[in-house]
């Protein structure tokens, strides 16, 4: 889609106006999260753009209380569901109870029913618990019975997941991970943060509470406005030659990376670097693109979209060693 220039200066005053809540939000959220701030950043990238997020890291890193905090502070439903090895479909999205004085089943939603679903270790639960969360985040409705139910907007799953090495989990299999629009890996503190993270638990007047800076509407409005923001066609060029070189290294000058990829980036993965890079756009308060935004979420879109070789496996290389190797050989717009 072709624009003048006096359009994208239009837009981008429009964008830079609606976007000032998000500064609200990181100050909101600042309140109780120390640091963690590419967190922050990818879970309103998420907001957004109607993208579920898996964030991994080990325990306590703030990951829960990331995602209960932005749901304080967007006046919404929140809701926690704590992902276990005995964890049944039911219990997630609701089932049909029968009503003794009325002498019919009636239905009882599940916690799927809220703004915001905390999958609290979402490896921890069966395939069939993971199926039905996933059914939900695609089609956005659950069935009961008879009965579809429409789930509101906004709608969002943040997925938790804990290292795969450690005891009882079920790896997520590829096609449901690629429903999650990015995959945030969440590091340690440093030592300043870790400090200010032990004063702030044990200061006697306990951890400040989050007041709602935002409301839904806000969010439902900058929605429309994020999939307005202006992307060049050079950008999307860029955002192809990304996702191909995952599938066909050898066309890029990268003959050494073809026996170590099993499998490339989807459709889906173009689909959401371009859709995540107009949400970071937003939030940077411009509205268009530009390929530093690309760079900045390309990680997160495709660490969980490329599949590896035992043989990239057996010499220690990652995702990520890849991702980093395409960045640098494609061209730059």
């Amino acid at each position: 889609m072709e624009m003048v220039a006096s359009d994208i200066k239009v837009l981008n005053e429009q964008i830079h106006e609606a976007s000032s809540f998000v500064d609200l939000l990181n100050l909101e959220l600042g309140k109780v999260i120390v640091g963690q701030k590419y967190m922050t950043e990818r879970l309103i990238i998420g907001l957004l753009t109607q993208g579920h997020i898996l964030l991994e890291g080990v325990p306590g890193l703030a990951k829960t209380l990331a995602i209960k905090s932005l749901s304080s502070a967007i006046h919404a439903k929140f809701s926690r569901i704590q992902f276990t090895p005995d964890l049944l479909p039911a219990d997630v999205i609701g089932t049909m109870i029968y009503n003794q004085q009325r002498n019919e089943f009636v239905v009882r939603r599940g916690p799927i029913f809220a703004n915001f679903i905390l999958a609290d270790e979402i490896n921890r639960a069966p395939a069939k618990v993971q199926s039905a969360l996933l059914e939900a985040m695609q089609e956005r409705q659950v069935t009961i019975g008879d009965t579809t139910f429409r789930l509101e907007e906004p709608f969002l799953v943040l997925a938790t997941e804990n290292p795969i090495e450690q005891e009882g989990t079920y790896q997520l299999p590829e096609a449901q991970v690629d429903r999650f629009m990015l995959k945030v890996m969440i590091g340690y503190p440093n030592k300043e943060e870790e400090r200010q993270i032990i004063r702030e638990n044990l200061n006697p007047q306990g951890i400040p509470a989050i007041q709602p800076v935002v409301n839904p509407l806000d969010i439902l409005t900058a929605r429309d406005l994020v999939r307005k923001v202006y992307m060049d066609e050079k950008i999307e060029k860029y955002i192809i030659d990304i996702v191909f070189a995952t599938r066909n290294p050898e066309e890029y000058k990268l003959p050494k990376l073809k026996p170590l990829i099993a499998y490339g980036g989807s459709p889906r993965a173009s689909i959401n670097m371009a859709l995540a890079a107009k949400g970071y756009a937003f939030m940077k308060r411009r509205g268009y693109v530009i390929p530093e935004d690309i760079r900045s979420i390309c990680f997160d879109v495709l660490r969980h979209r490329i599949g590896l070789t035992y043989e990239a496996e057996a010499e220690n290389i990652t995702t990520e060693n890849v991702i980093s190797e395409i960045l640098n050989v494609v061209e730059v717009p």
